[in-house]
C-alpha cells in the first residue's frame, strides 16, 4: 500500500520561507516522479511543481518559478518543496502525489496524472 506523508506546513509571515516533505512509502520511490499540489479554500486543486523520477528534471507553474524549488532525496524515500519570498496567495493545503506511470519522459501537471496522494498540509501565509 502507498502512504505519502506531507509535513513542514505552518504559519509564517509574507516573505518568509517554508519547507515541505513529503515522505513515501509503498513502491519503489525511484521509479515515479513527484509533484506537488495546492487547494486554497473555494478554488480549484491547481500544480505547483513536478520533479522526475531521478531528480534531473523539473516542472514549475508560473506563480511560483523562481520562488519555490522542488527537490528528492531518493536514498529516503522523500521529496522536498522549499519554499521562499511567500505571498499570502500561497496560502493553500499543499498535497504530494506519486505519478501513476513509471519513469515517464514528460513531467506531468494534471491532477489525474498522479495515482496516489497525501493528506495535505497547511501553508498559511499572513499579509
Amino acid at each position: 500500500q502507498v502512504q505519502l506523508v506531507e509535513s513542514g506546513g505552518g504559519l509564517v509571515q509574507a516573505g518568509g520561507s517554508l519547507r515541505l516533505s513529503c515522505a513515501a512509502s509503498g513502491r519503489t520511490f525511484s521509479n515515479y516522479a513527484m509533484g506537488w499540489f495546492r487547494q486554497a479554500p473555494g478554488k480549484e486543486r491547481e500544480f505547483v511543481a513536478a520533479i522526475n523520477w531521478s531528480g534531473s528534471k523539473t516542472s514549475y507553474a508560473d506563480s511560483v518559478k523562481g520562488r519555490f524549488t522542488i527537490s528528492r532525496d531518493n536514498a529516503q524515500n522523500t521529496v522536498f518543496l522549499q519554499m521562499n519570498s511567500l505571498k499570502p496567495e500561497d496560502t493553500a493545503v499543499y498535497y504530494c502525489a506519486s505519478d501513476r506511470a513509471t519513469r515517464r519522459t514528460v513531467l506531468a501537471r494534471t491532477g489525474n496524472q498522479y495515482d496516489y496522494w497525501g493528506q495535505g498540509t497547511q501553508v498559511t501565509v499572513s499579509s
